[in-house]
């Protein structure tokens, strides 16, 4: 099942946010699956592990790059998606749905307020361009 765009909370970096109570499903746009190109690799953090906000938790390896994935929040990794491991490129078919990267058990659930909402990742997205 894929999620709303527009229910979600974005990063400059290209990171939604879905947050679901304490917890926080984390993926990468469709904006940077399309600019990456076909994902041909995902280096996945450990299960319980820990990171602070902005910090690298993971990398999406393209036919064209490597891409780091920063954190938008603090947390405790409490999910990946091991599909990634056999099926990278689900990334690029469904950046919203079955291609998200962990779930994240949030330190301060306040801080998605800091996030960009869609219309503002729209807007930044136009201002990039």
């Amino acid at each position: 099942m894929s999620l709303n765009p527009e229910e979600l909370r974005y990063t400059k970096e290209h990171e939604w946010v879905h947050l679901q109570g304490e917890t926080a499903r984390i993926g990468i746009t469709e904006y940077a699956a399309e600019q990456l190109g076909d994902v041909v690799h995902v280096e996945l953090p450990e299960q319980n592990a820990e990171f602070e906000q902005g910090e690298a938790f993971g990398s999406v390896e393209s036919v064209k790059s490597v891409s780091d994935v920063y954190l938008p929040l603090t947390g405790r990794v409490t999910e990946v998606n091991a599909t990634l491991a056999d099926n990278p490129g689900i990334i690029n078919e469904d950046p919203y749905g079955e291609g998200w990267i962990v779930n994240l058990q949030l330190k301060d659930p306040s801080k998605l307020e800091g996030l960009m909402s869609h219309d503002d990742y729209q807007k930044f997205l136009s201002e990039e361009a």
